[in-house]
Protein backbone atom coordinates (compact mmCIF):
# COMPACT_ATOMS: atom_id res chain seq x y z
CA UNK A 1 0.00 0.00 0.00
CA UNK A 2 1.14 3.48 -1.38
CA UNK A 3 0.78 5.51 1.72
CA UNK A 4 0.30 9.57 0.81
CA UNK A 5 2.34 10.98 3.50
CA UNK A 6 4.89 8.14 5.69
CA UNK A 7 6.31 9.15 8.91
CA UNK A 8 7.18 12.83 7.92
CA UNK A 9 8.19 14.47 11.31
CA UNK A 10 9.39 18.07 11.46
CA UNK A 11 9.11 21.32 13.38
CA UNK A 12 8.82 25.09 12.30
CA UNK A 13 9.45 27.54 14.65
CA UNK A 14 8.29 31.25 14.99
CA UNK A 15 9.37 33.53 11.52
CA UNK A 16 10.83 30.70 10.06
CA UNK A 17 10.80 29.76 6.58
CA UNK A 18 10.90 26.08 5.87
CA UNK A 19 10.19 24.40 2.07
CA UNK A 20 8.87 21.33 1.12
CA UNK A 21 10.29 20.10 -2.15
CA UNK A 22 9.82 16.90 -4.45
CA UNK A 23 8.23 16.17 -7.96
CA UNK A 24 4.65 15.80 -8.48
CA UNK A 25 3.14 13.09 -6.47
CA UNK A 26 5.27 13.11 -3.28
CA UNK A 27 2.73 13.97 -1.21
CA UNK A 28 4.17 17.57 -0.71
CA UNK A 29 0.17 19.33 -0.93
CA UNK A 30 -1.01 16.17 0.92
CA UNK A 31 1.10 17.40 3.57
CA UNK A 32 0.56 20.92 3.65
CA UNK A 33 -3.70 20.19 3.34
CA UNK A 34 -2.96 18.15 6.66
CA UNK A 35 -1.22 20.97 8.24
CA UNK A 36 -3.59 23.55 7.08
CA UNK A 37 -6.39 20.97 8.50
CA UNK A 38 -8.20 20.55 5.26
CA UNK A 39 -7.72 17.09 5.42
CA UNK A 40 -7.83 13.84 8.85
CA UNK A 41 -4.61 12.49 9.49
CA UNK A 42 -4.92 8.48 9.66
CA UNK A 43 -2.71 8.47 12.33
CA UNK A 44 0.26 10.83 13.80
CA UNK A 45 -0.25 14.20 15.75
CA UNK A 46 -0.26 18.07 14.56
CA UNK A 47 1.05 19.94 17.47
CA UNK A 48 0.64 23.33 17.22
CA UNK A 49 1.82 25.31 20.55
CA UNK A 50 1.67 21.87 22.54
CA UNK A 51 -1.86 21.47 21.51
CA UNK A 52 -3.28 18.33 19.03
CA UNK A 53 -4.82 20.27 16.50
CA UNK A 54 -4.17 17.09 14.67
CA UNK A 55 -7.32 15.27 16.88
CA UNK A 56 -10.12 17.98 15.83
CA UNK A 57 -12.06 17.12 12.68
CA UNK A 58 -11.35 19.74 10.12
CA UNK A 59 -15.46 20.29 9.93
CA UNK A 60 -15.10 21.59 13.78
CA UNK A 61 -11.94 23.27 13.35
CA UNK A 62 -13.16 25.70 11.23
CA UNK A 63 -14.81 27.02 13.83
CA UNK A 64 -11.96 26.39 16.55
CA UNK A 65 -9.99 29.62 17.74
CA UNK A 66 -6.77 27.67 16.26
CA UNK A 67 -8.12 28.11 12.98
CA UNK A 68 -7.06 31.86 13.38
CA UNK A 69 -3.69 30.72 13.74
CA UNK A 70 -2.86 28.38 10.47
CA UNK A 71 -4.26 29.90 7.07
CA UNK A 72 -3.46 29.00 4.12
CA UNK A 73 -2.51 30.32 0.27
CA UNK A 74 -3.87 28.44 -2.19
CA UNK A 75 -1.81 27.32 -5.53
CA UNK A 76 -4.27 29.35 -7.90
CA UNK A 77 -5.96 32.67 -7.03
CA UNK A 78 -8.60 32.58 -9.70
CA UNK A 79 -9.76 28.73 -8.50
CA UNK A 80 -9.79 29.93 -4.65
CA UNK A 81 -11.69 32.86 -5.02
CA UNK A 82 -15.58 33.21 -5.26
CA UNK A 83 -16.21 35.02 -8.60
CA UNK A 84 -19.45 36.53 -6.98
CA UNK A 85 -17.28 38.04 -3.81
CA UNK A 86 -15.48 41.79 -4.21
CA UNK A 87 -12.26 41.40 -3.15
CA UNK A 88 -13.37 43.47 -0.12
CA UNK A 89 -15.78 40.41 0.40
CA UNK A 90 -13.38 37.78 -0.13
CA UNK A 91 -10.82 39.18 2.38
CA UNK A 92 -13.07 39.84 5.01
CA UNK A 93 -14.68 36.02 4.78
CA UNK A 94 -12.52 35.05 7.43
CA UNK A 95 -13.00 37.52 9.79
CA UNK A 96 -16.91 37.69 9.89
CA UNK A 97 -16.54 34.23 10.42
CA UNK A 98 -13.89 33.83 13.65
CA UNK A 99 -14.04 37.84 14.44
CA UNK A 100 -15.82 39.09 16.88
CA UNK A 101 -15.96 42.72 15.27
CA UNK A 102 -18.51 44.64 13.84
CA UNK A 103 -18.86 45.88 10.03
CA UNK A 104 -17.02 49.11 10.84
CA UNK A 105 -14.27 47.08 12.47
CA UNK A 106 -13.88 44.88 10.02
CA UNK A 107 -13.37 47.20 7.46
CA UNK A 108 -10.81 48.38 9.03
CA UNK A 109 -9.24 44.98 9.29
CA UNK A 110 -9.74 44.14 5.39
CA UNK A 111 -7.92 47.85 4.79
CA UNK A 112 -4.95 47.02 6.83
CA UNK A 113 -4.38 43.93 5.26
CA UNK A 114 -4.37 45.28 1.45
CA UNK A 115 -1.97 47.79 2.68
CA UNK A 116 0.08 45.38 3.97
CA UNK A 117 0.29 42.94 0.54
CA UNK A 118 0.02 46.55 -1.56
CA UNK A 119 -3.09 46.23 -2.52
CA UNK A 120 -5.18 49.51 -3.90
CA UNK A 121 -8.12 50.12 -2.18
CA UNK A 122 -9.47 51.36 -5.60
CA UNK A 123 -9.86 47.57 -6.67
CA UNK A 124 -11.18 46.68 -3.18
CA UNK A 125 -14.75 46.74 -4.82
CA UNK A 126 -13.44 45.08 -7.55
CA UNK A 127 -14.47 41.37 -8.52
CA UNK A 128 -12.10 38.71 -9.27
CA UNK A 129 -12.37 38.75 -13.30
CA UNK A 130 -11.63 42.43 -12.83
CA UNK A 131 -8.00 42.00 -11.29
CA UNK A 132 -4.56 40.50 -13.12
CA UNK A 133 -2.88 37.60 -11.82
CA UNK A 134 -0.91 39.29 -9.35
CA UNK A 135 -3.55 41.26 -7.97
CA UNK A 136 -6.11 38.13 -7.05
CA UNK A 137 -2.91 36.21 -5.27
CA UNK A 138 -1.98 39.41 -2.96
CA UNK A 139 -6.19 39.41 -2.38
CA UNK A 140 -5.47 35.54 -1.12
CA UNK A 141 -2.74 36.76 0.63
CA UNK A 142 -4.94 39.40 2.16
CA UNK A 143 -7.61 37.04 2.83
CA UNK A 144 -5.07 34.49 4.76
CA UNK A 145 -3.29 38.05 6.97
CA UNK A 146 -6.69 39.36 8.00
CA UNK A 147 -7.08 36.96 11.07
CA UNK A 148 -3.01 37.66 12.07
CA UNK A 149 -1.77 33.98 11.48
CA UNK A 150 1.06 32.39 13.58
CA UNK A 151 1.54 30.02 10.19
CA UNK A 152 1.21 30.57 6.59
CA UNK A 153 0.69 27.42 4.21
CA UNK A 154 1.92 28.33 0.98
CA UNK A 155 0.64 25.58 -1.65
CA UNK A 156 2.69 26.06 -5.03
CA UNK A 157 1.04 29.89 -4.71
CA UNK A 158 3.67 31.70 -7.53
CA UNK A 159 3.26 28.81 -9.75
CA UNK A 160 0.18 30.06 -11.97
CA UNK A 161 2.07 33.78 -11.86
CA UNK A 162 4.50 35.43 -14.96
CA UNK A 163 8.13 34.90 -13.80
CA UNK A 164 8.26 38.92 -13.08
CA UNK A 165 5.20 38.50 -10.86
CA UNK A 166 6.42 35.52 -9.30
CA UNK A 167 9.29 37.67 -8.04
CA UNK A 168 7.33 40.39 -6.64
CA UNK A 169 4.79 38.24 -4.63
CA UNK A 170 8.33 36.21 -3.18
CA UNK A 171 9.25 39.41 -2.15
CA UNK A 172 6.25 40.57 -0.53
CA UNK A 173 6.30 37.29 1.18
CA UNK A 174 9.95 38.05 2.67
CA UNK A 175 8.55 41.31 4.05
CA UNK A 176 5.61 39.94 5.50
CA UNK A 177 7.48 37.56 7.33
CA UNK A 178 10.43 40.28 8.52
CA UNK A 179 7.07 42.76 9.72
CA UNK A 180 4.79 40.02 11.29
CA UNK A 181 6.96 37.39 12.31
CA UNK A 182 4.89 35.00 10.76
CA UNK A 183 6.13 31.44 10.08
CA UNK A 184 5.93 30.15 6.33
CA UNK A 185 5.86 26.45 5.04
CA UNK A 186 6.55 26.67 1.23
CA UNK A 187 5.55 23.61 -0.74
CA UNK A 188 7.20 24.23 -4.51
CA UNK A 189 8.76 22.33 -6.93
CA UNK A 190 10.87 25.26 -8.39
CA UNK A 191 13.88 24.62 -6.55
CA UNK A 192 15.23 28.37 -7.67
CA UNK A 193 12.06 29.87 -5.98
CA UNK A 194 13.10 28.18 -2.68
CA UNK A 195 16.47 28.77 -2.91
CA UNK A 196 15.49 32.73 -2.62
CA UNK A 197 12.60 32.50 0.27
CA UNK A 198 13.21 29.89 2.90
CA UNK A 199 16.22 28.98 5.24
CA UNK A 200 15.10 25.24 5.68
CA UNK A 201 14.18 22.68 3.16
CA UNK A 202 12.64 19.16 3.56
CA UNK A 203 12.96 16.61 0.23
CA UNK A 204 10.36 14.72 0.02
CA UNK A 205 10.35 11.42 -2.15
CA UNK A 206 7.07 9.03 -2.32
CA UNK A 207 5.26 10.93 0.53
CA UNK A 208 8.57 10.77 2.42
CA UNK A 209 10.92 13.08 4.10
CA UNK A 210 14.45 11.78 2.44
CA UNK A 211 16.55 14.70 3.18
CA UNK A 212 16.64 18.13 5.25
CA UNK A 213 18.85 20.70 6.50
CA UNK A 214 19.72 23.81 6.03
CA UNK A 215 18.75 25.64 2.33
CA UNK A 216 21.89 26.53 1.18
CA UNK A 217 23.98 23.75 2.50
CA UNK A 218 21.09 21.02 0.84
CA UNK A 219 21.75 23.22 -2.10
CA UNK A 220 25.65 22.94 -2.14
CA UNK A 221 26.43 19.48 -0.83
CA UNK A 222 23.13 16.97 -1.39
CA UNK A 223 23.76 13.96 0.42
CA UNK A 224 20.63 11.73 -1.32
CA UNK A 225 20.64 11.09 -4.90
CA UNK A 226 17.09 12.23 -5.46
CA UNK A 227 18.12 15.54 -3.64
CA UNK A 228 21.44 15.91 -6.30
CA UNK A 229 19.12 14.41 -9.44
CA UNK A 230 16.33 17.22 -8.50
CA UNK A 231 19.83 20.02 -7.82
CA UNK A 232 21.17 18.86 -11.58
CA UNK A 233 17.57 19.54 -13.40
CA UNK A 234 17.93 22.95 -12.45
CA UNK A 235 18.26 25.15 -15.96
CA UNK A 236 22.14 26.66 -15.56
CA UNK A 237 23.46 28.24 -18.58
CA UNK A 238 27.68 27.86 -17.09
CA UNK A 239 26.99 23.92 -16.87
CA UNK A 240 28.71 22.12 -19.65
CA UNK A 241 25.98 19.40 -20.95
CA UNK A 242 22.81 18.04 -19.97
CA UNK A 243 22.25 16.25 -16.77
CA UNK A 244 21.11 12.88 -16.70
CA UNK A 245 17.22 12.45 -16.19
CA UNK A 246 15.94 10.65 -13.92
CA UNK A 247 14.94 6.83 -14.32
CA UNK A 248 11.46 6.19 -14.92
CA UNK A 249 10.08 3.14 -12.82
CA UNK A 250 7.37 2.13 -10.46
CA UNK A 251 7.63 2.27 -6.55
CA UNK A 252 8.46 -0.66 -4.53
CA UNK A 253 4.80 -2.87 -4.08
CA UNK A 254 6.02 -4.69 -1.26
CA UNK A 255 6.81 -1.65 1.23
CA UNK A 256 11.05 -3.22 1.52
CA UNK A 257 13.95 -1.23 0.28
CA UNK A 258 14.30 2.17 -0.08
CA UNK A 259 11.37 3.48 -2.54
CA UNK A 260 14.16 5.43 -4.57
CA UNK A 261 16.07 2.27 -5.95
CA UNK A 262 14.10 1.46 -8.78
CA UNK A 263 15.32 4.72 -9.85
CA UNK A 264 18.60 5.41 -8.66
CA UNK A 265 21.53 4.77 -10.62
CA UNK A 266 23.45 3.94 -7.23
CA UNK A 267 21.70 1.45 -6.00
CA UNK A 268 23.01 -1.94 -4.06
CA UNK A 269 21.49 -5.10 -2.74
CA UNK A 270 21.04 -3.42 0.53
CA UNK A 271 18.83 -0.62 -1.23
CA UNK A 272 16.34 -3.28 -1.84
CA UNK A 273 15.89 -4.49 1.01
CA UNK A 274 16.25 -2.37 3.63
CA UNK A 275 14.63 0.91 4.26
CA UNK A 276 17.06 4.03 5.13
CA UNK A 277 16.11 5.46 8.20
CA UNK A 278 16.02 9.41 8.37
CA UNK A 279 19.44 10.02 9.75
CA UNK A 280 21.92 12.95 11.27
CA UNK A 281 25.02 13.36 9.45
CA UNK A 282 27.18 16.21 10.83
CA UNK A 283 28.68 18.21 7.24
CA UNK A 284 30.45 21.36 7.21
CA UNK A 285 29.95 22.31 11.21
CA UNK A 286 27.78 23.50 12.55
CA UNK A 287 25.61 22.14 9.89
CA UNK A 288 23.56 18.77 10.19
CA UNK A 289 21.48 17.64 6.95
CA UNK A 290 19.08 14.16 7.71
CA UNK A 291 19.24 11.81 5.18
CA UNK A 292 17.71 8.95 4.41
CA UNK A 293 20.42 7.16 2.33
CA UNK A 294 22.66 3.99 3.13
CA UNK A 295 25.55 5.48 1.60
CA UNK A 296 25.48 8.64 2.33
CA UNK A 297 29.13 8.84 3.66
CA UNK A 298 29.88 8.10 0.42
CA UNK A 299 28.52 11.22 -0.98
CA UNK A 300 30.24 13.00 2.07
CA UNK A 301 33.40 11.45 1.38
CA UNK A 302 33.12 12.27 -2.53
CA UNK A 303 33.47 8.48 -3.45
CA UNK A 304 30.79 8.13 -6.55
CA UNK A 305 28.48 5.56 -5.85
CA UNK A 306 28.77 3.67 -8.83
CA UNK A 307 32.60 3.39 -9.24
CA UNK A 308 32.30 1.28 -6.22
CA UNK A 309 32.43 -2.57 -6.16
CA UNK A 310 29.33 -4.60 -5.69
CA UNK A 311 26.59 -1.69 -6.76
CA UNK A 312 24.80 -3.72 -8.94
CA UNK A 313 21.55 -4.98 -8.12
CA UNK A 314 21.10 -8.62 -9.87
CA UNK A 315 24.52 -9.95 -8.19
CA UNK A 316 22.94 -9.40 -4.97
CA UNK A 317 26.55 -7.77 -3.61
Amino acid sequence: MLRAVDGVSFQIGAGEAVALVGESGCGKSTLARLVARLLDPSRGSIRLAGRDIGAIPPRRFARDPARRSVQMVFQDATDSLDPRHTAHRAIAGPALALLPLNAREIDAEVRRVAALVHLPEALLQRYPHQLSGGQKERVGIARALVLQPRLLVLDEPTSALDVSVQAVVLRLFADLRAQLGVALLFISHDLNVVRLLCERVLVMYLGQVVESGPAGQVFAAPLHPYTKALIDAIPDPARRGRAAPLEEAAPLSDGKGCPFAPRCRHARFRCTTERPRLRPMRTAPPFVQYVACHFAEDWLSGIHIASLPGHALENGQ
